[in-house]
């Protein structure tokens, strides 16, 4: 069989899995993320969340809610050089975003089943 024919086929077939596989997965909440960053952000933010007395009145102060502070955790980037990864029990990580054209950083005490807002920052 010549190379162009096995190419032929393998291409389609390969289509065909894609048309297949875009079928199967059409409607579903799919997601690939594998990244440290993306898997850490969206474990905080399926988890239900508290907030410190201080967070709340920061949050009260900058007029923010609870669904644009989830929004700033599940969409902001982790910066895993100034969190602390290695305790045992619950770990703290440091969220940076923005929010009105303002860096927000927040500390985010993730344990097994709650993650707590501990502070939330602007940087000028």
């Amino acid at each position: 069989m010549k190379f162009i024919h096995r190419l032929g086929y393998y291409l389609g077939g390969f289509s065909i899995g894609l048309i297949l596989l875009a079928f199967f997965l059409q409607g579903k909440k799919t997601s690939c993320d594998y990244g440290p960053n993306a898997r850490t952000t969206k474990n905080i933010a399926n988890k239900k969340k508290h907030y410190s007395g201080e967070a709340q009145l920061i949050m009260q102060k900058h007029q923010l809610d609870t669904l644009t502070v989830s929004n700033i955790i599940r969409y902001g980037n982790v910066d895993f050089s100034n969190s602390d990864t290695k305790s045992e029990g619950c770990k703290v990580y440091l969220i940076e975003n923005t929010y009105k054209d303002q860096e927000v950083i927040l500390s985010v005490e993730n344990c097994d089943s709650i993650a707590t807002v501990k502070t939330i920052a602007f940087k000028q």
